[in-house]
Formats: C-alpha cells, sequence, structure tokens
C-alpha cells in the first residue's frame, strides 16, 4: 500500500521537462520539513500499486508519469515501478535524494534541501540524475559540484510576498548569468495559474 496525496492531470510546470502532459503521482510525507513545502503530509489515501495504475491510466495520452511529494522515495519500490511500467509510460520522480531509488525510473529530478531551514535533517545520498534542480536562495553551489546531472537549474524559491519572489528571481539570474552551466527553471504552472 502508498500514501497517495493525489493524483491529476497537468502539465509539468518546472525543469527540463516544463511544458509536457503529465500525471502526477503525489505521495503523502516526507523525512525533511522544508518550511516552503507545499504538500499536506497528513492528507493521504492508501492505495495499491493497481489503483494507482487504474488512476493513472484515466489520462491514456498523457506521456510522463512524475513521482513527487513529500519524498516519493519513502514509498516508491520496485512493485509500484514494474506496475506503472504496463502503462508504456515514461515514469520520472522528483526527489530530494535522501534515499535510494528502485530501478526502472526513466528520468531522475534531484533537488537537495540543503543549506535550507528543515532540509538538512537527513542528507542527500544521491550523485547522479538526469536533471540537478536546487531551489535557489544564495547557497553555495559549489556543494553540487560532485553530483553527475545532465542539466542543472537554479529555481527561484516561491514565495507570496511580491518583493521577496522578485528578489529569489533576480538571486537566480544574477546566480546563471555568472555560472552558466546552471539553467533558469520557473514554476510556470504557478505563472499560468494551473496545477
Amino acid at each position: 500500500m502508498y500514501k497517495v496525496n493525489e493524483i491529476f492531470h497537468s502539465l509539468q510546470g518546472e525543469g527540463f521537462n516544463t511544458g509536457t502532459a503529465s500525471i502526477f503521482v503525489r505521495f503523502s510525507g516526507c523525512n525533511l520539513r522544508c518550511n516552503f513545502c507545499d504538500t499536506q503530509h497528513l492528507n493521504g489515501t492508501l492505495m495499491t500499486a493497481d489503483e494507482i495504475v487504474e488512476q493513472v491510466m484515466l489520462h491514456p495520452a498523457a506521456p510522463l508519469i512524475v513521482l513527487t511529494g513529500g519524498e516519493p522515495s519513502l514509498f516508491v519500490d520496485d512493485e509500484l515501478i514494474a506496475a506503472l511500467k504496463t502503462t508504456g509510460k515514461r515514469i520520472a520522480i522528483e526527489t530530494n535524494g535522501t534515499h535510494p531509488l528502485p530501478h526502472g525510473i526513466d528520468w531522475v529530478t534531484l533537488s537537495p534541501k540543503t543549506d535550507f531551514d528543515g532540509g538538512d535533517e537527513a542528507p542527500c545520498i544521491l550523485t547522479h540524475c538526469d536533471e540537478l534542480k536546487v531551489i535557489y536562495l544564495g547557497q553555495d553551489l559549489s556543494q553540487y559540484d560532485h553530483i553527475h546531472a545532465s542539466h542543472r537549474f537554479l529555481q527561484p524559491c516561491f514565495v507570496p510576498d511580491e518583493a521577496q519572489k522578485r528578489h529569489n528571481i533576480q538571486l537566480c539570474v544574477d546566480a546563471v548569468l555568472q555560472n552558466p552551466q546552471w539553467r533558469l527553471s520557473l514554476q510556470t504552472h504557478r505563472i499560468l495559474g494551473i496545477r
């Protein structure tokens, strides 16, 4: 059984796969307590792998399944990945990197939460990913040099305060201009007003 917060169909709003029609499987629960997290960890429904696949297949045209959270690596296992593989869709995961991942995941987005209040409660152990996506608040980028990633993104931390939001965006823009091995990622779903 897997504790699922929600399953929904939308566009991937951030990172390399921005704009891709996706089915999001959001798990409840995390081993970190980042103050900017937008998941209600107490909410969740226990589901079997087959029930998750059934919900995913309500959207047969979407090519991508995104396993997210919370922290999906606390829940995702070989059984669930094998079940999701039967859909013929690509499987992506967004993880803080504090737990090993099962085999068979097609795209790994690593978003370590080091240097955040509540984010250092467990160390990031993953050192390889397809996409490294850092929520940027001015931290030292050299701490990520040991991570092998095909793509590197800096993403402004979303906050409701407009002045702070503009400040966070400018921090990212300046950092990318100074470190062109990184690219800017924006949360386009927030800009568009979609989920």
